[in-house]
């Protein structure tokens, strides 16, 4: 069964108890989560909640301003951005309670995750590191990136980083980092910086804290490859996805996969699974052109959904989107294509629902959420403070006021940190009860985990820009969905009869409070602004 439920958990804000959120403050002044925080009583509440995987994300060891040599005119923020990795071997220190033990705790962690039944994922970043990437708990025997390198050539397929000879690395303009430092940093030749900036002075907006990798791909010359023989980047990449899965990692989400070829992923991904079978592989990708092909040659389980459904359920939510745009999302995922995209509302890139930067309440993404659990049978995903309708409303720290949780600094939610202590509002409740029986609804209903798909858009004479509705069904389960993204609406809703075991039948409500309807192959509906109704389809006695 595919539709798993994974639960991304940021590990430095989850369960991070202090409530001082001073802008760019210190470990010591805001805190820091941990991996001993996630204790039996939160996995049994996410457990209980219909999570079945759980993400831990900032789990390797990163660029820091924390008792570390890293210079701070290459760290954004305190705490330092959980994607430029310092040491692909290595965790956190500051996430353990006993730094020198804290390979140990993590794995801890895996072992009380694992024994409430839940499966664990980490972040694999595999397009670049941290500019001053060096690995001290690398196993005996293997080199660090860049170790070996010809640093005189501009490209080698053997190289492990993409120079610019001669060329000095130039700190961009704009670069004020919060703590004092004595010497600018210093890189001679200038590497290409992570987002495929191949000079040696990037702009503010780049990912100017991170350096490149070479995959054997050469971008200065039509992006031709050089994959034969193995890239040494190659080798060094499966070595890290052997490591993590030996500690019993159980998946990766493969960040900005599509920057990486498709030749390495099919590579690595097999090398893996022929170990570790069970390995799931989750890719952000964000060019639908590449969906098909970073699937069944690259060997991915599934796919970011955020170019297709999450952008066309945001402009719903926001008043300026067209529902038939969903009938092109699924038309374009056709197949087993679409139970392959990992459907969401939130993640740690993504502005906050209730933030004024997108829906302003977490009630208004009710329907859209619904809606991307079950339009096919593929997995849903809730970034962690998404039930409890965090709602960030001032700067947090580098990222400024955008309307996301910092992946930054040193942060706590305080809709998260009541819920910890045992307490929280009618309001918040509310939102996170809506979560929970979406994620029981969703593995409860064969029709909607295993089941096929019809869209009643075509059929239909209702307004089909603002109103969506579909069938979910199976041999012994037929779901009528119907949500409405604009004001109040009293509509007919005419169904396939060919799907339908009788002509006369019974509608029971099955999510929401209402009367049973009864008909044919003809459905009465009344939605009240933004709202949704599921009925189970039975026939009359």
């Amino acid at each position: 069964m595919d539709k798993i439920a994974v639960y991304q958990l940021f590990l430095r804000v989850f369960a991070n108890k202090n409530t001082n959120n001073t802008i760019y403050g210190t470990l010591e002044q805001n805190g820091t989560g941990k991996f001993n925080d996630i204790n039996e009583e939160i996995l049994d509440a996410l457990k209980s909640f219909g999570i079945t995987h759980i993400w831990y994300t900032g789990v390797i060891e990163h660029a820091t301003l924390v008792n570390s040599e890293d210079h701070p005119q290459i760290v954004k923020g305190i705490a330092g951005s959980p994607y430029a990795i310092k040491d692909y071997y290595d965790v956190n220190p500051y996430l353990a309670e006993d730094p020198s033990n804290r390979m140990g705790e993590f794995e801890a962690l895996v072992r009380r995750t694992h024994a409430k039944g839940l499966k664990v994922l980490i972040d694999f970043v595999p397009n670049h590191v941290a500019r001053q990437y060096r690995s001290d708990q690398k196993p005996e025997g293997v080199k660090d990136f860049g170790e070996d390198d010809d640093s005189t050539l501009a490209f080698h397929p053997q190289n492990n980083f993409y120079y610019l000879p001669n060329k000095p690395f130039v700190v961009p303009d704009g670069v004020h980092p919060p703590v004092a430092f004595l010497d600018p940093y210093t890189e001679f030749p200038a590497r290409a910086t992570g987002n495929d900036v191949f000079s040696e002075a990037p702009s503010i907006n780049d990912w100017f804290e991170t350096v490149k990798l070479n995959y054997g791909v050469d971008y200065l010359d039509g992006r031709k490859g050089y994959f034969d023989p193995i890239p040494d980047t190659w080798n060094k990449m499966l070595d890290i996805l052997l490591f993590w899965a030996g500690k019993g990692v159980d998946g990766f989400r493969c960040d900005m996969a599509e920057m990486v070829p498709a030749e390495f992923w099919h590579f690595a991904i097999n090398k893996v699974k022929e170990k570790y079978p069970q390995t799931i592989f989750i890719a952000e990708i964000y060019n639908p052109q590449l969906y098909r092909y970073f699937l069944d040659f690259g060997g991915f389980d599934y796919l970011y959904d955020k170019v297709g459904l999450y952008d066309a359920l945001r402009r719903l939510i926001e008043g300026h989107g067209d529902a038939m745009d969903i009938t092109r999302v699924w038309q374009r995922e056709s197949g087993d294509f679409s139970s392959r995209m990992l459907r969401f509302l939130e993640n740690h890139d993504e502005q906050r629902i209730a933030s004024d930067f997108f829906a302003g309440n977490a009630e208004k993404a009710f329907p859209a959420m619904m809606l991307a659990a079950t339009l096919h049978t593929g997995p849903v995903m809730i970034y962690g403070g998404q039930e409890f309708g965090v709602k960030p409303e001032r700067a947090e720290g580098f990222q400024g006021n955008d309307g996301r949780t910092t992946i930054f600094d040193f942060w706590g939610l305080p809709e998260l940190q009541e819920w910890l202590k045992g307490g929280q509002s009618m309001e918040k409740a509310n939102v996170r009860h809506f979560y929970e029986r979406m994620l029981h609804f969703i593995r409860d209903n064969e029709a909607v985990h295993s089941g096929h798909f019809h869209d009643l858009q075509y059929l239909n004479h209702y307004n089909t820009h603002q109103i969506y509705c579909y069938f979910r069904y199976t041999e012994n389960q037929i779901l009528l969905f119907a949500y409405n993204f604009g004001k109040e609406e009293e509509f007919d809703v005419q169904l396939p009869e060919y799907l339908l075991p009788s002509a006369q039948l019974m509608y029971m409500p099955v999510f929401h409070v209402g009367s049973i309807a009864e008909g044919g192959s003809k459905v009465k509906v009344y939605l009240g602004e933004n709202s949704f109704k599921i009925w189970q389809v039975y026939a009359a006695e």
